[in-house]
């Protein structure tokens, strides 16, 4: 490194010399062998100490910074895949929970109509509280799946962006940021 810095200061003192001589100004060399020899020592203990000196602790911190950047990128990635994963293991419980509340809304119809051949008066008035039961049922098990689904998402997404940008936001706009994105997924859970 030393020497490539010295190549350099050469190089570009013998192409400025015959330009200022042409120009009619003094040389970089007029002062004497003895000021170049004194200003290309400077030089070169000036390198020697940012090489030595300066520049390894700024590449330290250099390195340092990518590392953490990229073990922050990574860490983001990895809690967004297991979100992920978890929404979709959420949305498979509620398919799960409608199926089941299908088939007993289907078995509920079996039984009415069973009931309903026997006893025709007894068994509308029998299908009629069954047929609300499973509603009621179904709507409970919809419901508590949900309440779970957002709640548990909602907690996992505002632990990923708290971990991202908690150095960013302050408390004010952390609780802001955390009530429109509350609000946005009770409208998005209404709306289903």
């Amino acid at each position: 490194m030393l020497r490539h810095a010295f190549s350099g200061v050469l190089l570009a003192a013998a192409m400025a010399t015959p330009v200022l001589a042409a120009e009619g100004q003094a040389s970089l060399f007029a002062g004497g062998i003895g000021n170049a020899i004194v200003t290309l020592i400077i030089f070169a203990v000036v390198v020697y100490i940012l090489g030595t000196k300066a520049w390894p602790p700024l590449l330290r911190a250099l390195d340092e910074r990518e590392h953490s950047i990229r073990g922050a990128l990574e860490q983001a990635r990895k809690e967004r895949e297991e979100a992920e994963a978890l929404l979709a293991e959420y949305r498979q419980q509620v398919a799960k929970a409608r199926e089941e509340a299908t088939a007993i809304v289907d078995e509920g119809r079996r039984d009415g109509d069973a009931v309903r051949a026997r006893l025709q008066e007894e068994a509308r008035r029998e299908a009629a509280e069954m047929l609300e039961r499973a509603k009621r049922e179904i709507q409970l098990a919809t419901d508590a799946a949900k309440a779970e689904i957002f709640d548990q998402t909602s907690e996992l997404a505002v632990q990923a962006a708290g971990a991202i940008i908690r150095k960013e936001l302050s408390p004010d706009d952390h609780k802001q940021l955390v009530s429109e994105a509350l609000a946005r997924m009770k409208q998005q859970a209404n709306l289903n």
